[in-house]
């Protein structure tokens, strides 16, 4: 099934992890923080800061801006904040950026995507059980079918434990693709995070096709 763009999704996805990561955080032993990620060179804490500030820009309306250089440069001029001023600026922007989203027309949908992700791979670092798999998930599936389409990977169906799903478009000539996984190797194979194999099963495509993010 292909869903049609819902604009409130990306809000109510920013909104769940607002409510569901956040405490966490903040009950959190600021020396984890330090831990890695799934993101090469980057801590918890930089993953973290890169997500406020890449929310504050959406709020504050200083786009275009989500280049690697600018995401650099963004978690480099945040390195000497303290651990609150990081957190505050992530929960606003939580909190803020879904109607900027909204309005967007589709554009800025994926970046409440990438937050979504990012909390995964932060809960994943901290050693939370099911990081890719937190509240939203409906939502997040829902976003991902369409940025699978927009970033241009082939077709597949998918088969998980909470239905069925489409990714992606019809490459002619080439028969759609099938892929059994559960929703959160799903989630990770997708946004080109480790996947165990013995996870899923994908025919007719390769893992690398369907990776979102370069």
């Amino acid at each position: 099934m292909i869903t049609a763009r819902d604009p409130e999704r990306p809000g109510r996805l920013l909104l769940a992890e607002r409510e569901e990561l956040l405490p966490l955080l903040r009950r959190t032993p600021e020396s984890e923080f330090d831990r890695p990620t799934s993101c090469p060179d980057w801590t918890v804490r930089e993953v973290l800061a890169h997500c406020g500030a890449a929310l504050l820009r959406i709020v504050e309306g200083r786009l275009p801006g989500f280049t690697p250089e600018n995401n650099a440069a963004d978690v480099r001029e945040r390195s000497d904040w303290s651990l609150g001023r990081v957190l505050d600026e992530l929960e606003q922007g939580m909190a803020e950026a879904g109607p900027m989203i909204a309005a967007a027309g589709g554009e800025l949908d994926v970046i409440a995507l990438g937050e979504w992700v990012h909390a995964g791979d932060v809960r994943e670092a901290l050693g939370q059980p099911g990081a890719y798999e937190s509240v939203g998930m409906d939502d997040a599936l829902a976003l991902l079918s369409t940025v699978s389409r927009e970033r241009s990977t082939p077709r597949v169906y998918a088969s998980t434990p909470i239905g069925g799903l489409v990714f992606g478009n019809v490459v002619e000539g080439r028969a759609p693709a099938r892929l059994e996984a559960d929703a959160g190797t799903l989630i990770r194979m997708y946004c080109g995070r480790p996947a165990d194999p013995a996870r899923y099963r994908l025919t007719g495509a390769t893992d690398r096709e369907l990776v979102i993010y370069g």
